[in-house]
């Protein structure tokens, strides 16, 4: 492909060629990129140490289950409680968005006196979401 040299009135061309310039250029400039070591900003931070003795309220986000048992005892998802570290996981978990359900589950021979301690606690920890399982145990009860 031959270039034209000469413009309309018969006089050589005073212009430049650009197009290898900017050929130089755009490969220049791809090296550069791929050349530049990629930026990381990180921040050095020291965690804490998990020792063990620190173990999270075991509150779960979806549903927590209390059982009142026949041996007056009051578990939280399983784990005996008294009725302040009771008091201390409701709070806990009212504070939670969304508020995670309440299940109440006495069993048929607990004690009335420590299941009604219990739904006093829940009542002035304001409760939102509470339900009782469990209630078919009561059918045949005698």
């Amino acid at each position: 492909m031959a270039a034209a040299t000469l413009s309309e009135d018969g006089e050589p061309m005073m212009d430049i060629n650009t197009t290898p310039l900017i050929d130089v250029m755009l490969v220049l400039l791809i090296m550069f990129i791929i050349t530049i070591p990629i930026q990381s900003h990180a921040v050095k931070i020291d965690l804490p140490q998990d020792d063990g003795s620190n173990t999270p309220p075991p509150v779960d986000p979806v549903k927590n289950k209390i059982v009142v048992t026949q041996s007056s005892d009051v578990l939280w998802n399983g784990a005996p409680v008294n009725l302040i570290q009771l008091r201390q996981f409701l709070d806990i978990s009212q504070q939670m968005v969304p508020v995670p359900e309440l299940h109440l589950q006495p069993e048929p021979e607990a004690r009335y006196e420590l299941v009604d301690e219990v739904l006093a606690v829940t009542k002035r920890a304001e409760v939102q979401k509470m339900g009782f399982v469990g209630n078919e145990a009561y059918m045949n009860f005698e």
